[in-house]
């Protein structure tokens, strides 16, 4: 049992049925929440249900990395959703692929990729992300974290796939000289390429929120 708020995120992948190698796809995910080495997860990802996914962070801050990092690491044709709640989490069996858990944080998780869901078939379908704090619903947290994603989500959505990885590297950590010997392009044009694409203000805004976080 985690006695103390934790943060529950629950995954699954966009139009599973669609994909053309669903279990390529479950592999993708798998690697995805693995490429951020500053980021340990509580309780590690693991696949559930059908296309569903879930994992527990200590903090806030965490969970926006690593969900950040796993949507830019993801092939384009690979797209995964998040619900994210904070909460206390308790163990109350054991499964066949790990402990059942409940509580208010899968609860507020739930909750969130349900917003999620509901959100991507309004007028924002390019949002992949939503959150919900069982402690606080609709306090100032909430909201600010939600404000970002709905940012976050619009600006990934119409990144290049060499923007992409810039901005992945970037909020992995690495500086802007290692991401361009690695494109094989100049310092400069790489950041050109965070300055125009928006990817600035994505790695700006979870250093904003990871500052405060919780």
């Amino acid at each position: 049992m985690h006695s103390d708020p934790v943060i529950a995120v629950i995954v699954d992948l966009v139009d599973s049925r669609t994909l053309d190698d669903r279990a390529a796809a479950q592999r993708d995910v798998e690697r995805a929440f693995d490429g951020t080495p500053a980021v340990e997860a509580v309780d590690p990802l693991r696949a559930t249900v059908g296309d569903e996914f879930q994992v527990i962070y200590a903090t806030l801050t965490d969970a926006l990395v690593a969900t950040t990092a796993a949507i830019l690491a993801l092939p384009p044709t690979v797209q995964i959703r998040f619900g994210i709640g904070r909460g206390t989490v308790q163990t109350i069996g054991a499964g066949a692929v790990g402990p059942l858990q409940d509580g208010p944080g899968w609860w507020s998780a739930r909750d969130a990729i349900n917003e999620t869901h509901r959100r991507e078939d309004g007028r924002t379908a390019f949002l992949r992300a939503w959150y919900h704090d069982a402690e606080d619903r609709h306090g100032p947290t909430e909201r600010l974290v939600n404000a970002y994603f709905l940012s976050r989500d619009h600006i990934v959505a119409r990144l290049t796939p060499r923007a992409r990885r810039i901005a992945l590297g970037l909020v992995q950590g690495r500086t802007q000289a290692q991401i361009a010997a690695d494109e094989g392009i100049t310092p400069s044009a790489v950041s050109q390429s965070v300055q125009k694409s928006g990817v600035a203000a994505l790695v700006e805004g979870l250093r904003v929120l990871g500052d405060g976080g919780r």
